[in-house]
Protein backbone atom coordinates (compact mmCIF):
# COMPACT_ATOMS: atom_id res chain seq x y z
CA UNK A 1 0.00 0.00 0.00
CA UNK A 2 1.18 3.70 -0.95
CA UNK A 3 1.89 6.28 2.16
CA UNK A 4 0.51 9.63 1.89
CA UNK A 5 1.32 10.33 5.37
CA UNK A 6 4.77 11.50 6.17
CA UNK A 7 6.94 11.52 9.73
CA UNK A 8 5.84 14.93 11.29
CA UNK A 9 1.97 14.24 9.96
CA UNK A 10 2.30 11.00 11.46
CA UNK A 11 3.73 11.73 15.05
CA UNK A 12 1.14 15.01 15.44
CA UNK A 13 -2.16 12.45 14.45
CA UNK A 14 -0.87 9.54 16.68
CA UNK A 15 -0.44 12.23 19.02
CA UNK A 16 -3.71 14.14 19.32
CA UNK A 17 -5.50 10.59 18.45
CA UNK A 18 -4.54 9.14 21.78
CA UNK A 19 -4.77 12.25 23.67
CA UNK A 20 -8.12 12.54 21.98
CA UNK A 21 -8.87 8.92 23.05
CA UNK A 22 -7.79 9.44 26.21
CA UNK A 23 -10.03 12.51 26.56
CA UNK A 24 -13.23 10.57 25.53
CA UNK A 25 -12.48 7.68 28.00
CA UNK A 26 -12.82 10.17 30.84
CA UNK A 27 -8.77 10.40 31.85
CA UNK A 28 -8.51 14.38 31.71
CA UNK A 29 -12.02 15.01 33.72
CA UNK A 30 -15.64 14.28 32.59
CA UNK A 31 -15.83 12.52 29.19
CA UNK A 32 -18.26 14.11 26.84
CA UNK A 33 -21.77 12.71 26.54
CA UNK A 34 -24.15 11.57 23.79
CA UNK A 35 -23.38 12.63 20.31
CA UNK A 36 -20.50 14.63 21.20
CA UNK A 37 -18.54 11.79 23.01
CA UNK A 38 -19.11 9.61 19.89
CA UNK A 39 -18.13 12.15 17.62
CA UNK A 40 -14.98 12.68 19.69
CA UNK A 41 -14.06 8.68 20.01
CA UNK A 42 -14.39 8.52 15.88
CA UNK A 43 -12.15 11.13 15.01
CA UNK A 44 -9.58 10.37 17.67
CA UNK A 45 -9.94 6.71 16.58
CA UNK A 46 -9.81 7.96 12.69
CA UNK A 47 -6.64 10.45 13.63
CA UNK A 48 -4.91 7.66 15.60
CA UNK A 49 -5.68 4.52 12.58
CA UNK A 50 -4.37 6.57 10.13
CA UNK A 51 -1.16 7.81 11.56
CA UNK A 52 -0.53 4.10 12.51
CA UNK A 53 -1.15 3.09 9.00
CA UNK A 54 0.68 6.00 7.40
CA UNK A 55 -2.25 5.93 5.03
CA UNK A 56 -5.62 8.57 4.71
CA UNK A 57 -7.99 8.05 2.75
CA UNK A 58 -9.10 11.64 2.49
CA UNK A 59 -5.50 12.55 1.63
CA UNK A 60 -5.51 9.58 -1.10
CA UNK A 61 -8.72 11.38 -2.81
CA UNK A 62 -7.91 14.82 -3.01
CA UNK A 63 -4.37 13.43 -3.95
CA UNK A 64 -2.23 14.95 -1.38
CA UNK A 65 1.03 13.56 0.72
CA UNK A 66 3.05 15.02 3.08
CA UNK A 67 5.27 11.99 2.33
CA UNK A 68 8.83 13.45 1.57
CA UNK A 69 9.22 12.47 -1.99
CA UNK A 70 13.33 12.28 -2.15
CA UNK A 71 15.58 9.29 -1.86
Amino acid sequence: MMTNVGVVDRVLRLIAGSALLAWAAGYFGNAPAGWAGTAMTAAAAYAALTGFLRWCPIFALAKITTCDESP
